[in-house]
């Protein structure tokens, strides 16, 4: 019996934050995926977790980034790394939530960072108020950059669990990426690796047993 369903936001509800990555190392010559492998190098204290704990500010996240940068021997800017970090919202996934929301208790659980507004981390005035919208479907909204713990850390899940007052395995999460899965798995929820819209919305209506487009 499926009473909850979780959603990643980044990657899920918008477009991936890598498409744009990659758009910024086509630009100025870095090899693809750069920046997503940086990511992966001691993903629990490199700059990108530490501003994820609200650990670091802006300025002290760009300057560690980039000397992770060159310590592999490229080039970049932190802070143009944080200002195309919100993706496009993902209309058939919103019209999904709000379907979802009907039936079952909704919650994200998002990675994010103290930059631009709010949990979608936009800057353009007119995006933040879309994804304000958004975020107000959620009955609760989880923001690693506020509660000081992030994905893949198993208390994060939890701590959703307890906000909804439902058990792990009650519960759907859906996120792009794996390594934020297994943590949930592992405590008993089913898990969807979104790899787009259409193959991401046909795991969770057979789940859910209820139309979502």
């Amino acid at each position: 019996m499926i009473n909850a369903v979780l959603w990643d936001f980044g990657g899920v509800i918008l477009s991936s934050p890598f498409e744009a990555f990659n758009r910024y190392e086509a630009e100025i010559g870095l090899p693809a995926n750069f920046i997503r492998g940086m990511n992966a190098r001691s993903p629990d204290t490199n700059a990108w977790a530490r501003m994820e704990r609200s650990e670091v500010d802006l300025d002290g996240f760009a300057t560690l980034f980039e000397a992770e940068a060159l310590e592999q021997g490229h080039k970049l800017s932190g802070h143009h790394v944080l200002k195309i970090i919100s993706g496009e919202v993902r209309p058939e996934m919103v019209e999904a939530l709000r379907r979802v929301k009907k039936h079952h208790r909704i919650a994200c659980i998002t990675n994010n960072m103290p930059t631009g507004d709010g949990p979608g981390m936009a800057r353009d005035p007119e995006r933040v108020k879309e994804i304000e919208k958004i975020m107000g479907l959620f009955e609760h909204v989880i923001e690693s950059s506020k509660l000081g713990i992030r994905k893949p850390d198993p208390r994060i899940y939890l701590h959703a669990c307890q906000l909804l007052g439902v058990e792990p395995a009650d519960c759907v999460y859906l996120d792009d990426l794996g390594v934020n899965l297994k943590p949930a798995k592992a405590l008993g929820m089913r898990t969807i690796k979104v790899e787009n819209s259409v193959q991401a919305l046909g795991e969770l209506e057979n789940i859910l047993g209820i139309p979502l487009r």
